[in-house]
């Protein structure tokens, strides 16, 4: 049986679909530079190898790069049957982000390489993960009790990792995904504040949201030692939370799994926190 390439496959979701799909009984190879059949974007010399008697590919793309499209190509080559692309939610909505951004020239460009590949895809678009507040974006943040951003009151449907990879598998190993475009939230939109609030009284911590204004935002990232680009960036991000349009609830893991989402106390509950 050909195996299954997780492209970012020790990252928040690619090693929950590495997981997901050896439960399954499907032979996995991991795609990262520290692997045993090593993958590296940035060195398309590695992509051969890494391809080599594979079947199907979850793509994390490289953020801020265009590469997805070549490495596409060179799978279709290979024959591959089947792409499952992480996206995100909003990359062809302007009031997202400007089409030019280096994100979301990442996805836009990805998207329409999976679209125009000739083989079976499926494309993810998520809002922002739960997990940011465990072991991503937020994590630091968490750790000190206070999570400095500039949100306003604006709200997110957070989605959890464990949800997205279980629609990665589904697309990965069964019939009716072909041509899909998942949408994917949790099943309710949560602010800042109130996100903070679960997590405080989950862990027993004091743990505040404190809103801060864009400016001042890139200011305190630079000063942490962050590139201005980077955290020029970062804010924009931010600012589609900070304008409510990722409060939306979201039918993608009903329509994938036949089920509801997880809420955001259920992560709350389950995640491994900061000491």
């Amino acid at each position: 049986m050909n195996a299954t390439l997780v492209i970012g496959g020790t990252g928040t979701t690619g090693r929950r679909v590495a997981a997901g799909l050896r439960e399954q009984g499907v032979a996995v190879r991991v795609g990262g530079r520290r692997a045993p059949v090593p993958f590296e974007w940035t060195d398309p010399a590695t992509w051969d190898r890494a391809l080599d008697g594979v079947g199907a590919v979850y793509v994390v793309p490289l953020d801020g790069a265009t590469l997805t499209g070549p490495l596409v190509e060179r799978a279709v080559r290979h024959g591959v049957e089947r792409v499952v692309l992480l996206s995100a939610r909003g990359i062809d909505a302007p009031e997202f982000a400007a089409a030019d951004a280096p994100l979301a020239r990442t996805h836009l460009f990805g998207e329409r390489a999976v679209r125009e590949s000739g083989v079976t895809w499926t494309i993810l678009r998520p809002t922002w993960f739960a997990q940011n507040f465990s072991e991503g974006f937020f994590r630091d943040a968490v750790r000190a009790a206070e999570i400095r951003l500039p949100a306003g009151e604006g709200a997110a449907a957070f989605v959890d990792a464990g949800d997205i990879a279980a629609v990665a598998v589904a697309a990965l190993t069964g019939d009716g995904h072909g041509g899909q475009v998942y949408e994917l939230s949790g099943p309710r939109p949560l602010t800042m504040a109130e996100a903070a609030a679960e997590i405080g009284a989950a862990t027993g911590r004091d743990v505040r949201y404190v809103p801060v204004e864009p400016d001042a935002f890139v200011a305190e990232l630079v000063t942490a030692g962050w590139p201005p680009a980077d955290a020029a960036d970062h804010a924009a991000a931010v600012a589609a939370l900070r304008d409510g349009l990722d409060a939306p609830v979201s039918d993608g893991v009903r329509r994938a799994l036949g089920r509801q989402p997880r809420s955001f106390a259920e992560f709350v509950a389950a995640a491994d926190w900061p000491g």
